[in-house]
């Protein structure tokens, strides 16, 4: 979903000046406060992949880390950015969340109307990924800010429900194969497939119906023509033979009385003519006008049919888009998500209740070769402090120590370790429908965020991590959800909050 009403060109001017303007801002903030900038800390370029072309992308993740976001598709990562997020006391909250709304050109209603372009949000409270100044360390008020080009891109590039997962340390997804990992239902795609066929003869058969009766309709309407020239004709040979014979009764000379009596016989041949034209026309004018009806009749059965079909495929594109299924050991119940709508939910079976199971993140990123079953991707998500407990300084643990190594791969033995434990009644998995690619399951300790509701995903906090980011946020679907088609200065509506 997109936000437009500014004129394209007018806007591109006033992006160029807005920019000229936030770097001017963003010379003076790193020349009166940054003293790491001042140290020569640089930032880190945009990546793309270059060894193969990139596919759609299946999710997202910031690493809070490594201040770095990178976008995954079903064979790896194919873009990555440097990032700034949420400061002390309003950090950008660890977790899993999808986006769910776009918005091309957003003002804040928070912060003063702060330019928050390409934003694509993932809660209601005010979280969202969009594009800001970089200064190369955490400086938001919990949003995710990405360099400009790079959120203009990644813009064009997602979808609504697309993951985004907010880790506390770095990490990525590996492939991963487990009983558990629901697999695609028996000839689902051939019946979708089937479903769009029928739907498509239905339209062209409701089209040539449609076509079919109005010309049978100009037919009938044309028929209609000779019968009326025939019944007006008739009608003045009738007068012609009533004057005829109102002359023939009154006393009149006999070459006279011999006219009249030539006019009426006339009168009458024409009369006996123009009723056989008549009758010819009006049974022509019948039929089509029968046929029209016919016609009229069969386009009517047709389009209902049209409709009935393309209900069918969009209940069948209904159910294969994504299903997204959540695990909590903390509420031992199963959630079914779709198209940002809740579902079901179920009670499910966790070995040893009480022992922690973590997070674990399991993405259905594209079909096998066979086309009948799923390869599935796992991301788990563990604290971004060291093991030993200790608290890394600021700038170590969110600045630029190993910033720019490769993120560790998730540990596939805890992930399926997870899944050991699980067990779902068959009633439960019977409901559940059919799983597609960018289909997920969730397994977490935690149970669901507040922020799950009308118009999300799932939305899951780690508990141990900070939140402050979206606790000083008031959750209000739509008020959060404007854009203006007017500039702000920069520096009347600051891009550093």
């Amino acid at each position: 979903m997109r936000s437009r009403g500014v004129n394209p060109e007018c806007r591109q001017k006033r992006l160029r000046t807005a920019c000229l303007a936030v770097a001017g801002l963003a010379v003076l903030i790193a020349a009166g406060n940054d003293a790491s900038a001042r140290s020569g800390r640089s930032e880190r370029p945009i990546e793309s992949i270059q060894s193969r072309s990139a596919g759609e992308p299946t999710m997202a993740i910031v690493s809070l880390r490594s201040q770095r976001i990178t976008i995954y598709d079903s064979k790896g990562w194919i873009l990555r950015a440097p990032v700034s997020s949420g400061t002390k006391g309003r950090e950008t909250p660890a977790g899993i969340f999808s986006v769910i709304q776009k918005v091309e050109e957003h003002y804040s209603n928070l912060y003063d109307d702060a330019f928050m372009p390409h934003m694509q949000r993932i809660t209601w409270s005010g979280i969202a990924l969009h594009g800001g100044v970089l200064p190369g360390r955490p400086a938001s008020h919990g949003c995710i800010r990405l360099p400009f080009d790079f959120a203009e891109r990644l813009f064009d590039e997602t979808t609504m429900g697309m993951r985004v997962i907010v880790a506390p340390g770095d990490v990525a997804p590996v492939e991963i194969a487990h009983p558990l990992l629901f697999q695609p239902k028996p000839g689902a795609a051939a019946l979708a497939a089937s479903r769009t066929a029928e739907a498509q003869e239905a339209a062209r058969k409701a089209t040539e119906a449609r076509i079919a009766a109005g010309t049978a309709l100009r037919d009938a309407t044309q028929a209609k023509v000779p019968v009326r020239a025939a019944e007006n004709l008739k009608r003045r040979a009738e007068a012609q033979l009533a004057a005829a014979e109102t002359k023939l009764g009154s006393g009149i000379s006999a070459e006279a009385k011999e006219q009249a009596e030539d006019a009426k016989a006339q009168a009458v041949a024409k009369i006996a003519e123009l009723q056989l034209q008549w009758d010819v026309a009006n049974v022509d004018m019948q039929l089509r006008l029968d046929a029209a009806t016919s016609a009229r009749e069969a386009a009517a059965a047709a389009e209902t049919a049209r409709v009935k079909a393309a209900e069918a495929a969009r209940q069948i594109a209904r159910e294969l888009q994504p299903i997204s299924v959540l695990i909590s050991r903390k509420t031992q119940r199963l959630y079914v998500r779709q198209a940002l709508a809740s579902v079901f939910e179920g009670p499910v079976t966790i070995a040893d209740p009480d022992r922690p199971i973590g997070t674990h993140v399991f993405t259905a990123i594209e079909r096998t070769t066979d086309d009948a079953n799923l390869r599935w991707s796992v991301v788990s998500l563990r604290g971004g402090r060291p093991p030993n407990g200790a608290v890394e300084p600021p700038d170590r643990a969110r600045g630029s120590s190993g910033r720019d190594l490769e993120p560790a791969p998730a540990d596939p033995d805890s992930a399926k370790a997870a899944l050991d434990r699980i067990t779902i009644p068959q009633d439960v998995l019977d409901r559940i429908g059919n799983i597609t690619p960018r289909s997920s399951l969730i397994v977490t300790d935690e149970a669901l965020s507040s922020e799950t509701g009308k118009g999300t995903e799932f939305v899951v906090l780690l508990s141990g991590e900070p939140q402050g980011g979206i606790k000083r946020r008031r959750r209000s679907p739509g008020s959060y959800a404007h854009s203006r088609t007017f500039w702000r200065s920069p520096f009347g509506s600051p891009f550093t909050w």
